[in-house]
């Protein structure tokens, strides 16, 4: 659950914004966002092609693995 901070009210308050485990879960959040938006938009996830729940799951699944591929590449040039 995200604040809103742009100066209107926000539904989250301090009672939950205060707690280390909230900006912990934003940066978790963030990184689980930045994946399904590139499995959307570079794959083309975001209109399937497919038609019956296994050709959908497989093509999402396959999405995903290019995802980690990309994500390893960039990882392991960290490292090295």
């Amino acid at each position: 659950m995200a604040q809103n901070i742009n100066g209107r009210r926000s539904a989250t308050d301090g009672r939950t914004t205060r707690h280390s485990g909230y900006r912990v879960s934003l940066r978790i959040r963030k990184r689980i966002e930045e994946a399904f938006g590139w499995i959307k938009t570079v794959a083309g996830q975001d209109k399937t092609k497919f038609r019956g729940r296994d050709r959908v799951v497989w093509a999402f699944t396959f999405a995903a693995a290019a995802y980690d591929l990309v994500r390893l590449a960039k990882l392991i040039a960290v490292l090295s």
